[in-house]
């Protein structure tokens, strides 16, 4: 089976700084992700990260946050500098596993990120 399991988040004031972490067990993840759902809005991906270190950020976060990854552990991590409030989201965890013709996506549980102002 395969477990994702997520820790970092919480409350901080704007300007501060969170780390979350993923583990993930029971396969290894060829990309691993950050994702985020903020109230009434869509979920949308906030960082990315190759087996290989070649990362991807959504313009909102470029510069402030930061993903990366211990292969030997299958940890992604996600530095978040400078937080806003409309940082304030449930961050979810992807780790995608498989063959190009079979690929499975699996989910962490969330963890809240809030941002007071």
């Amino acid at each position: 089976q395969v477990h994702l399991v997520e820790s970092g988040g919480g409350l901080v004031q704007a300007g501060g700084s969170l780390r979350l972490s993923c583990a993930a067990s029971g396969t290894i993840c060829s990309i691993m992700g950050w994702y985020r759902r903020a109230p009434a809005k869509q979920r949308e991906l906030v960082a990315d990260i190759t087996s290989g270190g070649s990362t991807a950020y959504v313009d909102s976060v470029k510069g402030r946050f930061t993903v990366s990854r211990d292969n030997t552990k299958n940890t992604v991590y996600l530095q978040m500098n400078s937080l806003k409030p409309e940082d304030t989201a449930v961050y979810y965890c992807k780790c995608r596993t498989g063959p190009t013709w079979a690929i499975l996506d699996y989910w962490g549980q969330g963890t809240q990120v809030t941002v007071s102002s």
